[in-house]
């Protein structure tokens, strides 16, 4: 009985993981993630600007190593392609943004639109 309860929440509180990762190795950037960690409830999104704003120079082959592991669930990539409309970015424009591939875009746009 106790496992089934432990298992019920599959989503990880990226809130909490922010606050004790900023607060451990990054204690003097907490004021620039107040903003972020007051909400409830994070988005793909919030936590891929958290990243940014702790984790702000790395070699391109970190970064590049990382991008391989990323995931987007289909509310993300919606709010991803909202995003291009609301700001008239083209495929290559929003790709450099997000850091994805030009291809990953158009991909989307077929598949959603």
């Amino acid at each position: 009985m106790k496992q089934s309860k432990l298992r019920s929440s599959s989503v990880p509180n990226y809130r909490l993981i922010y606050i004790d990762m900023i607060n451990m190795k990054y204690p003097e950037k907490m004021e620039v993630c107040k903003p972020y960690l007051i909400k409830e409830q994070l988005s793909v999104l919030d936590i891929i600007k958290l990243n940014e704003l702790i984790i702000c120079k790395q070699g391109n082959n970190s970064k590049s190593e990382n991008q391989k592991f990323r995931s987007y669930n289909t509310e993300t990539i919606i709010n991803i392609l909202d995003f291009q409309k609301k700001n008239r970015l083209n495929n290559s424009e929003l790709a450099r943004y997000f850091k994805l591939s030009r291809n990953t875009v158009a991909k989307w746009k077929k598949i959603f639109f």
